[in-house]
């Protein structure tokens, strides 16, 4: 078996289940699940007409570079959302089977792992995937924490020498799961000033960029500031897209990856190799979706309401603000005098209404956890149930301050 196996982490997801082991939520609350990050919108009636039909397609091998289709429409998309000039569709572009299975695939395609001490560099907390993918390509994640003093960005300065002269690749994630942050044109001049100097590659997770707050100021994504900062080629930088939190398509499994052509290159004959070309159904329904605004525009719409009622309902109780994008809430705790661990459980136990303890979204470096004494809260439900869970939170914080 790979001996790098035995570096994983149990998922968060399992974490939980073991920390709510043995609760019988009450019977009077329905369940609540805000935990995970699954978009619970409607799916668009367009998008499940294009996938009924197209599904002739099933009876043919897909390529794994995708149809010119598809790939067309990712191209018009990302010149249309970022300003961009022509992007070459036949080599800066290449459908994923959803970006989870995409970020962990490029890390085995770009690792050396027969270099000593290889490092990918992550924030921290982060999605889990980024640290599997490292191990299991045989390098060591070193992390650099996101913390509420620094506006969760990720301090590149406090890195040594000795660290950014092992790193392979970047892992970033913007807008953050779980903090919402958003990287500035300045940190993203810095971070391509670095890979110019150390060589990594960076790659930029953006699955969460259509979900946004501010029209007049939309997340830069990383091809944007490579193209604003004079990088038309995108050396070194490929970027990673999805339609499920934008087209409220998670079961689709749909997405794309783009940016340096010689690095596609490389990777497209990763892909050939390991099996993972899309189903052309699947890319018929997703070039429907790229080439259509008014559904992100109605789904960023309801997310921008479900913000603005619950975010002021849990301030008075909770260390909580709007993030600069995305759908989570980044919730401390710490002043109800419990841990994120035992204000989740107790709320399951009390109020039937399920949140992620932030300690399990990171991990300790540099002495700290950055996830302790947060709780990431998913608004991924219609307004009414958040309405009633963001109650129950409330409820549950009153409890808590009343008998500390």
């Amino acid at each position: 078996m790979n001996p790098h196996l035995q570096d994983l982490h149990p998922y968060p997801f399992e974490k939980l289940r073991g920390l709510f082991e043995g609760i019988v939520p009450p019977a009077g609350y329905s369940a609540i699940r805000l935990s995970i990050g699954e978009p619970q919108h409607a799916t668009p009636e367009f998008i499940k007409q294009s996938l009924i039909d197209n599904l002739g397609g099933l009876a043919n091998y897909p390529t794994t570079q995708g149809s010119d289709a598809l790939r067309q429409s990712i191209a018009g998309w990302l010149e249309r959302r970022y300003g961009l000039p022509k992007v070459s569709a036949a080599t800066q572009v290449l459908p994923v089977n959803g970006s989870r299975e995409a970020l962990f695939a490029f890390a085995q395609c770009v690792i050396d792992g027969s270099k000593p001490d290889a490092l990918v560099l992550s924030p921290n907390p982060f999605y889990q995937i980024y640290e599997g993918a490292a191990y299991l390509a045989g390098a060591k994640p070193y992390f650099v924490n996101n913390l509420p003093d620094n506006r969760f960005a990720s301090d590149f300065d406090a890195v040594p020498e000795s660290v950014w002269q092992r790193v392979q690749l970047v892992f970033v994630c913007s807008p953050g799961n779980p903090t919402g942050k958003v990287l500035s044109l300045d940190e993203w001049k810095q971070l391509f000033d670095l890979s110019d100097r150390y060589g990594f590659v960076i790659a930029a997770d953006e699955c969460y960029s259509e979900i946004y707050f501010d029209d007049a100021h939309l997340p830069i994504g990383g091809l944007e500031a490579a193209h604003r900062l004079g990088r038309t080629d995108f050396r070194n930088v490929v970027m990673f897209s999805s339609l499920s939190k934008r087209s409220n398509v998670p079961g689709m499994r749909s997405g794309f990856v783009a940016g340096d052509a010689e690095i596609l290159k490389r990777f497209l004959l990763y892909r050939t190799y390991h099996g993972c070309a899309m189903s052309p159904s699947v890319q018929a329904a997703s070039a429907a979706a790229w080439n259509d605004e008014a559904h992100v525009a109605e789904n960023r719409r309801q997310y921008r309401e479900k913000f603005a009622v619950i975010t002021p309902m849990l301030k008075p109780w909770l260390d909580v603000d709007l993030p600069d994008a995305g759908f989570y809430l980044w919730a401390n705790v710490t002043r109800l005098g419990v841990s994120d661990t035992e204000f989740a459980r107790r709320l399951q136990a009390e109020y039937n209404v399920t949140v992620l303890p932030g300690s399990f979204l990171a991990r300790e470096a540099h002495g700290i956890n950055p996830g302790a004494g947060f709780v990431r809260i998913a608004l991924v439900a219609d307004l009414a149930e958040c309405v009633e869970a963001a109650n129950r939170i409330v409820a549950f914080a009153q409890q808590l301050s009343n008998n500390p």
